[in-house]
């Protein structure tokens, strides 16, 4: 707020209030995905959304929930024991203890510094838990937009699909008539006229139809009442917590990824870099706030941000505006939405969640990378068979295998001459014999840790055995070693006695002066150092080395 412009202020207000007519429809609809009353997602757009706002560091960030937060939280309510979720108050009040345990998990991860760690997600675990929670909460809406009821023990998409299968000479028509014309509207929308709000737009037509006609006495389901006024502070249920416990984390993770990548897609040139462990402590504190209302657990929304940045928000003072917005209809207009056909939540709910659904990340990753396919595929599949949250929990494990895998590799390639004086790793034109003669030129491409220490003590034995001349040396240029680590120095002790066993010595040239210190301290590599087996430069090493031994001329046997 140092840095506002008065200016600012008729945008920010004006973008507030628009992003407001798409995000509250839109958090209420998303409330039924998890299996909780509409009011649930109005109130989180209260107390998180502003508490986000004091806090958060992204001007143009909309926060409230997201369809992949409802999902997780409806995986968590079903796997609770029966008489934690026995009756609705029951289970708004679980959701509301998820919640804030979600806070606590992200105010822990701030203060052990994993904002960078959970980064390292891999992105095609983020496709396919984009395609399993689109599949998964288009299924669920199939029934409301048909008019037929839904099997509670049916989870899952394959279930929730089977169950509507099978109830198609029930469907409604009424029902599907208004399904089908807010698809349509909400479609057309979002193709030819982005600006307009559609989710109020069809909301408020389906409120006036109700009004007008008796459309409801044709077999149109409402839905439930929503209370008046602002949410109750309750505490969280302790009996609860642990275990909800390992569902606060997987959300707690998806929450702070999908608020860094959407602020970073809506950041301007200009303003401020994200801060993750800002974003951390904002999202985090968010989540207490809600958990102590009665709200399903925040995050940045990629749709309402976009619709917010669109309008021109400039500042977190247009998320304030969309919270004045909110209260309004807590306040005065909860009656209103008593008539609201619910074909109507669950057609905005669906157009949402279209977006999920693109396949053009899967064909980037056939074509460059099949791993990261297959990674997508498989947490997108289990996803949809074993729930959304063990699809969270496989992804994070495969993109460990991913890093691992990656940070494991030998970290050295072969040093050639540059014709005009130097050393280089790309190879020359020509692919030539090992470039000086019988001595085996290695670069090292950074520090080595316990994973990769190995690997590149293996490559670099390897090489020396496999060159042609046979290597009488092997100088290993180490100018990129900057943290100096005892896998590196046990990797370099094994490679120099490999070596010798073959007649070969080992010398390590380049080394920053702070990290040949370090080594020093070692009395094998201070005797190493005192041999010359340590140079400065790849060419005092060469130096060290001395020519190769001229050949031996005389009768052979």
């Amino acid at each position: 707020m140092r840095d506002y412009q008065h200016v600012w202020l008729r945008a920010d207000v004006i973008a507030g209030l628009t992003a407001g007519t798409v995000v509250i429809p839109q958090a209420m609809a998303y409330a039924t995905i998890a299996g909780l009353p509409v009011q649930v997602g109005l109130y989180t757009c209260l107390v998180p959304m502003a508490v986000y706002a004091l806090f958060g560091g992204a001007r143009a960030l909309s926060v409230s929930t997201t369809s992949t937060i409802a999902v997780l939280v409806a995986s968590a309510l079903t796997a609770l024991p029966a008489h934690s979720v026995d009756t609705a108050a029951h289970q708004v009040q679980a959701a509301a203890t998820l919640t804030f345990m979600v806070g606590v998990c992200l105010l822990g991860m701030r203060l052990l510094r994993l904002g960078s760690l959970v980064e390292m997600v891999s992105p095609a675990t983020l496709s396919g838990i984009r395609v399993g929670v689109g599949l998964t909460v288009a299924a669920s809406q199939l029934p409301a937009l048909l008019g037929v009821t839904s099997d509670p023990d049916d989870d899952g998409f394959f279930g929730r699909v089977g169950d509507v299968l099978g109830k198609l000479e029930s469907v409604n028509g009424p029902t599907v008539a208004i399904s089908a014309v807010c698809l349509v509207v909400l479609l057309a929308l979002r193709r030819f006229a982005p600006r307009v709000p559609g989710p109020l737009l069809v909301v408020a037509a389906g409120i006036a139809l109700v009004a007008l006609t008796a459309v409801e006495d044709h077999g149109v389901a409402l839905i439930d009442k929503v209370p008046r006024g602002l949410p109750d502070v309750q505490l969280p249920v302790a009996g609860d917590i642990l275990d909800l416990l390992p569902a606060a984390l997987a959300i707690a993770v998806m929450a702070f990824l999908e608020t860094v990548l959407v602020s970073r897609t809506n950041r301007r040139r200009g303003e401020p870099a994200i801060d993750v462990d800002q974003e951390l402590v904002a999202v985090g504190l968010a989540s207490l706030g809600g958990g102590l209302t009665q709200t399903l657990p925040p995050a940045g929304g990629l749709s309402q941000s976009a619709v917010n940045l669109r309008a021109g928000a400039r500042s977190q003072v247009a998320q304030l505006a969309t919270v004045v917005l909110a209260l309004l209809v807590a306040l005065v207009l909860a009656p209103v939405l008593d008539d609201l056909p619910r074909c109507v939540l669950a057609a905005v709910v669906f157009v949402a969640v279209i977006g999920l659904l693109d396949a053009t990340d899967f064909v980037d990753y056939a074509r460059i990378d099949r791993a990261e396919l297959w990674i997508a595929l498989i947490v997108a599949a289990i996803g949809l068979t074993g729930g959304m949250l063990v699809g969270v929990a496989v992804g994070l494990v495969l993109t460990l295998v991913l890093v691992v895998r990656h940070v494991n590799q030998p970290r050295v390639r072969l040093l050639y001459p540059r014709p005009e004086g130097g050393w280089t790793t790309t190879p020359p034109a020509v692919e030539a014999a090992p470039p000086v003669g019988d001595v085996l030129l290695l670069h090292l491409d950074g520090s080595l840790y316990a994973g990769n220490a190995r690997p590149t003590a293996d490559a670099v034995l390897a090489a020396a055995d496999t060159a042609q001349p046979p290597a009488r040396a092997v100088v290993l240029e180490a100018a990129a070693v900057h943290d100096v680590t005892v896998p590196f120095l046990d990797a370099l002790r094994t490679m120099a006695t490999d070596l010798e066993q073959t007649d070969s010595v080992l010398v390590v040239a380049g080394l920053a002066p702070d990290a040949s210190a370090v080594l020093d301290r070692s009395p094998w590599f201070r005797k190493q150092h005192d041999a010359g087996r340590v140079q400065r430069t790849v060419e005092e090493a060469l130096a060290s080395i001395g020519p190769s031994p001229a050949p031996v001329v005389g009768d052979q046997p």
